[in-house]
Parts: structure tokens; C-alpha cells; sequence
């Protein structure tokens, strides 16, 4: 199982890349705040899953596995004081659909209660033997859902008791500055106060990486990183 070294504000796997295209700048949210952005560059191509025919998905459009597998998370090691501030116990949401998660890469707050809805046409039995948060919702008909609160930061590796190719990972972080990679690879981490951090990149089939950069007040930086190299 991977793990997650000195999960304490989180990022993705990535090296500078000279040249690479950039997301347009956008302004800090909180004044005096700036922000860390950049793109994650895939070397190689993503394995796909061994994916059990379907009847019912039969004539429908193929799943881009690829893309799905790129998906890295980018975060702070260190976290900044401010991260560690009370705030509402949020909610995410990891669906079962065509026998895949999706997401397949979650990151999320400590104090995250994530509902798992089963939107297939089959029983799924959501689990994980995680040390982070172990787990097992039990087998459970399409259209129902259930939940599980995320206490502790770490790595949560999910599985389904039924399908055995159904595989997911959660990522608890104790900050709130982390960000998962978009389609094209892109993260953003915004209202980052001014000061030097470490930022780290994950990946599920690759080494964390990491890079120290200085964020200034009101500044953009962009930081780049490349996995399969």
C-alpha cells in the first residue's frame, strides 16, 4: 500500500518542465495571499483495468481509463497556521458506477464524511483495510448509499467485495491545501500565505516528489511537474 510521508498539507508528483503551457493567472481569493499552480506532465502511459464486460453498458462510450489514471494530488507538506482553523464538517462523494469509483482519486479535509452511492444495476460492498480508516458498508442494492466519516490523515486505499477490479484511493489531509490534478493535468492551490513550502506530488504508480518554492504576498507562482520520466 502507498504511503503518504509527512502527510501534513499535500501535493503531486512533479518536476519543472520548461515551456509547458500555463493555466492563466487568477488573483488570490484572500488579500495578501497568493497562490501555487502549474500542470502535472505524464511520460508514460497510464495502465488501464481489467474491466468485466456489461450488458448494460452495452453501445455506451468508453471510459477514458487513461485520463482516470493520471489524476495526481499536489499539496503543502508544511501546512500554514491558518489551515488548521475550525471549519464545517464538509461532505464529499465517491459514486459506484459501471463497476469503477469515481473518482478514482478523492482528497479531502480531516473531519470529511464521504457517501459512497451505488449507481450501478448490481449489489456493490464497499471496504478498505487502511490503517488511516478501516471500513466495510456491507452489500448494498443500486440506489442506495452509505457513508463514512475520515478522521485521520493518510492514505486510503478503496475496494468492492464483489468486483474485485474496483479500486480507488482517498487521500485525508489535516489542511486544507492540497488540490487533485484536472483532465489536462492542471492543480491550483489558492489562498496560500506568503512564506517558503514545500510542495509535494502524488501519484498511485509513482515516487512522491517534491519541490521548495517561495510564495510572496499577492503572488502567482507556477510550479510544473513531470511523473513517468
Amino acid at each position: 500500500m502507498p504511503v503518504l510521508p509527512r502527510l501534513t498539507v499535500a501535493v503531486l508528483v512533479v518536476a519543472a518542465t520548461a515551456g509547458a503551457t500555463r493555466p492563466a493567472a487568477q488573483a488570490p481569493a484572500t488579500p495578501g495571499t497568493g497562490s501555487i499552480s502549474g500542470r502535472v506532465e505524464f511520460r508514460r502511459a497510464a495502465p488501464v483495468p481489467d474491466i468485466r464486460p456489461d450488458v448494460s453498458g452495452l453501445g455506451m462510450p468508453a471510459v477514458h481509463h487513461d485520463v482516470v489514471r493520471r489524476r495526481a494530488v499536489v499539496y503543502l507538506e508544511t501546512a500554514p497556521r491558518e489551515a488548521f482553523d475550525a471549519r464545517d464538517e464538509p461532505r464529499a462523494r465517491m459514486d459506484q458506477r459501471d463497476e469503477t469509483f469515481v473518482p478514482r482519486v478523492l482528497a479531502i479535509a480531516v473531519g470529511t464524511t464521504v457517501d459512497f452511492p451505488n449507481n450501478d444495476v448490481t449489489y456493490h460492498n464497499v471496504f478498505s483495510f487502511s490503517r488511516t480508516r478501516s471500513f466495510d458498508l456491507g452489500r448494498y442494492a443500486a440506489g442506495r448509499s452509505r457513508s463514512v466519516r475520515f478522521d485521520r490523515p493518510g492514505i486510503v486505499r478503496v475496494f468492492c467485495d464483489i468486483h474485485s477490479h474496483m479500486s480507488a484511493y482517498i487521500l485525508v489531509f489535516a489542511h486544507r491545501y492540497f488540490a487533485v490534478t484536472d483532465e489536462n493535468g492542471r492543480y491550483r492551490l489558492g489562498d496560500v500565505p506568503p512564506g517558503t513550502y514545500t510542495v509535494m506530488a502524488w501519484h498511485e504508480s509513482d515516487p512522491v516528489e517534491s519541490r521548495r518554492v517561495a510564495v510572496g504576498e499577492n503572488a502567482s507562482v507556477e510550479l510544473d511537474f513531470v511523473v513517468g520520466r
